[in-house]
């Protein structure tokens, strides 16, 4: 396969720095991008010629069209976006706070359909390209103090599966990625905890104390994450959704399965609404 261009955003840590070295290790080319530039160097260093860094603040879209622009310019083209930067958030929905529910949407869900938009055209004027929404298990159930977090995901693979509908007859792949838990620092310092209220104890708190306990023990390696996402584009057919990791599909098919159970059980008041 011939190298590809991966415009890759929050490459600082995490999945997108395990996706950078991947893409890197493959021979493709890289635009990796991060609010401190600084704090990429050490990509850059291992292959100035394949490397470009960027600084990128997703929240700020009057910024991404230039981070697109420097990509074609030194490269050519984008062949592969991947939408990843986030953080993790935790509060009940009583206890957010409002900045902060603005926040969230910005950074996981407006940020990304704004750069998606911004490599669309080049990738149909080139009738092939993919696009690669980094979501989560999160994107298709939402527990108890995760109503923030799963708001900005379940809106994103609501667009993103329009637009795989829509960009399917020009060349063009669209994969939801659905992980579970990762060592990816999700739970540690960037995790935002919203101000408790002690109505939400017994709801929230029990989420609240499971994210802080597992940080850096969770099962998922984010390095075969990263190399089953690289698997996914590769493949001749790609998975519009890639859940990732054993609790991700048991969570995910748990709350499908209710779903269905809910709806086949009301189904008669369902049906019961057309005119006589």
């Amino acid at each position: 396969m011939a190298p590809r261009t991966w415009l890759i955003t929050g490459c600082s840590s995490g999945f997108g720095r395990h996706l950078a070295e991947v893409v890197l290790e493959r021979g493709d080319r890289l635009v990796a991008t991060a609010r401190r530039p600084e704090t990429l160097d050490d990509l850059v260093a291992r292959d100035p010629g394949r490397v470009l860094a960027v600084a990128l603040d997703v929240t700020r879209p009057e910024r991404l069209p230039a981070a697109v622009a420097a990509a074609h310019e030194r490269f050519g083209a984008v062949d592969v976006l991947v939408n990843n930067a986030g953080f993790g958030s935790v509060g009940a929905v009583e206890e957010l706070e409002a900045g902060h529910l603005r926040e969230v949407m910005e950074t996981m869900f407006f940020g990304p359909l704004a750069l998606t938009q911004a490599v669309l055209p080049g990738m149909r004027a080139r009738g092939r390209g993919a696009i690669v929404q980094i979501s989560s298990m999160g994107g298709q159930l939402s527990p108890p103090g995760f109503g923030a977090y799963c708001a900005a995901k379940f809106a994103l693979e609501a667009a993103s599966e329009s637009l795989a509908a829509e960009v399917a007859p020009l060349g063009l792949r669209v994969v939801i990625v659905e992980p579970g838990s990762f060592r990816t620092g999700f739970a540690g310092g960037r995790l935002h905890r919203s101000p408790p209220l002690a109505a939400y104890a017994e709801t929230v708190g029990p989420n609240r104390e499971f994210l802080t306990a597992q940080d850096g023990s969770q099962e998922g390696d984010p390095r075969r994450a990263a190399e089953a996402i690289v698997s996914a584009v590769d493949a001749p057919q790609p998975p519009l959704r890639l859940a990732l990791g054993a609790d991700a599909v048991e969570a995910i098919r748990g709350s499908l399965q209710g779903r269905l159970a809910e709806l086949e059980s009301w189904e008669d008041v369902s049906r019961s609404t057309a005119f006589a």
